[in-house]
């Protein structure tokens, strides 16, 4: 596992920030490129996230830690209690008595997260935007896997086992705090400790959903390529304005930046693509290409391909969708003649231009449903 840099764990206050000087409170904002950041948010609150307890949110509410804006800053906003922040902050700690009174080394706050899906963790950004002398010095992530939708109180019992994801660690105010994560096994949720107080911005879990095959079944028609099932970006032409990962979540576009847009194509002959791994192996019935906001930015024409198996063998794709005209703001549904089995699917748009959306409605084949219920009992926990 890797850190962000420059935490120092030797002097207190390395890692504050200056004070708050005017002007845009993000311009001494200490961010970080990981590349982890690419896949889904396994605590995306559109999808099903949530924080469902925390053991003190005196100053701000741990609801904050999943809102999907950048934190906003308000230097004039006090309430009865003090500043409010747009983040999770708790007060601060106090020791024994007068003689003692800082809080002993293992007091911390603590707060209960609920992934929207099963899932393993790349990587965790710890973001204490704005957060710049009250942050935690040091946090840890644990993480476990509990079927079904336990309640904080059964989360807490003591034969809950609970595994340390990020080791206590020193982090920096108002900065992106990265951390890469190397456990090999899909979790449902996730302790954030704060040691021993403070305040967290948000909170970020990028990794790779881990579909229930069972749940599949039950449900038996599925979007193959929604990321709640299990499907995912391998690889895009462009990733200039939007990621295409947007493409594949399960709600609906609500403005023109909540989808894929690339830059405008100069160079005649070529187009844009992106390249996605289904769920599993499945047979597709039907396409949905959605276009909603985008309109003088949208694609032209679309075409979608597939393959079984062998997306590096480019002898192995074939037409699923021929090159079709797209209209702007506009969901089109296609219903293909015959079923058609696939492990990965490319969309190709021409020129270039935007898009909002895209279902693969299908169902998991014998074989893709006996892969994802392997792959689902290996990273058990």
């Amino acid at each position: 596992m890797t850190t962000t840099p420059a935490a120092s764990s030797t002097d207190p206050h390395a890692n504050d920030a200056a004070p708050y000087g005017g002007g845009d409170p993000y311009a001494d904002y200490r961010d970080g490129d990981y590349a982890f950041t690419s896949l889904v948010d396994l605590a995306d609150r559109r999808f099903g996230a949530g924080v469902i307890a925390a053991n003190d949110e005196f100053f701000a509410e741990r609801e904050n830690l999943l809102k999907r804006e950048r934190a906003v800053f308000d230097p004039e906003h006090f309430g009865h209690k003090g500043k409010i922040m747009d983040g999770w902050e708790t007060r601060r700690r106090r020791g024994a008595d007068g003689d003692h009174p800082f809080p002993t080394d293992d007091e911390h706050d603590w707060a209960l997260i609920r992934l929207a899906v099963p899932g393993v963790i790349r990587g965790i950004i710890v973001d204490t935007a704005h957060f710049r002398g009250n942050y935690p010095q040091q946090v840890t992530v644990e993480a476990t896997a509990v079927p079904g939708s336990p309640s904080p109180e059964e989360l807490l019992a003591d034969d809950v086992k609970w595994e340390e994801i990020v080791p206590r660690t020193p982090v920096r105010g108002h900065a992106a705090n990265g951390f890469e994560v190397t456990a090999e096994r899909r979790f449902t949720h996730l302790r954030l400790k704060q040691h021993p107080d403070g305040g967290i911005a948000r909170l970020r879990v990028h990794g790779e959903v881990v579909a229930d095959p069972a749940w599949l079944d039950v449900l038996g028609t599925i979007d193959l390529a929604s990321v709640l099932n299990g499907g995912a970006v391998e690889d895009a032409s462009d990733r200039f304005y939007s990621s295409p990962t947007q493409i594949i979540q399960p709600d609906l576009s609500r403005k023109m930046d909540d989808g894929w847009e690339n830059r405008r194509r100069r160079v005649k002959g070529t187009n844009d693509w992106v390249r996605f791994r289904l769920a599993a192996q499945g047979e597709i019935r039907a396409i949905e290409i959605d276009t909603a906001y985008l309109k003088g930015n949208s694609a032209g024409w679309a075409a979608l391909y597939g393959c079984d198996g062998t997306p590096e063998d480019e002898s192995s794709w074939f037409e699923i969708l021929p090159k079709t005209k797209l209209q702007p703001d506009t969901p089109h549904r296609f219903v293909l003649p015959a079923a058609v089995t696939a492990t990965h699917v490319r969309l190709d748009v021409f020129p270039d231009g935007g898009l909002a959306r895209m279902r693969v409605h299908g169902s998991l084949t014998e074989a893709g449903r006996a892969a994802l219920g392997r792959r689902f009992d290996e990273l058990g926990g």
